[in-house]
């Protein structure tokens, strides 16, 4: 698994480099993003649909799918925690989730949180 886990980061690294090299190294830093943070996959994503794509920059966008799902959970996680943290309830949360139960929202951070570790 561990030789998996390194070939997959090393898609991922060379997806980013050939869509930075694309361009996507001029993209404007996020409030959030310190100056030696690089774009962050789902950039990288967005900048290859609003740009005129070839095949490759396409198959690099592909390979950082998995990170961009994984930065993602890790969004949904942290907002969950800070809505919490806030005073709101899992009921609360739910609604605003679309989801049928407070249940249902605990639940998702259990398997966001699983995920992740």
């Amino acid at each position: 698994m561990e030789r998996n886990d390194h070939a997959q980061a090393q898609r991922e690294a060379d997806a980013r480099h050939r869509l930075l090299d694309r361009g996507a190294d001029q993209l404007e830093r996020r409030p959030w993003q310190p100056a030696p943070i690089p774009p962050s996959a789902v950039d990288l994503i967005q900048f290859f649909l609003h740009s005129d794509g070839d095949r490759d920059a396409a198959l690099a966008a592909l390979q950082l799918l998995p990170a961009a799902r994984a930065e993602v959970d890790q969004l949904e996680t942290g907002l969950l925690f800070a809505a919490r943290g806030l005073g709101l309830t899992w009921a609360e949360m739910a609604r605003a989730l679309g989801l049928n139960s407070p249940q249902a929202c605990q639940q998702r951070l259990d398997r966001l949180a699983a995920r992740q570790s």
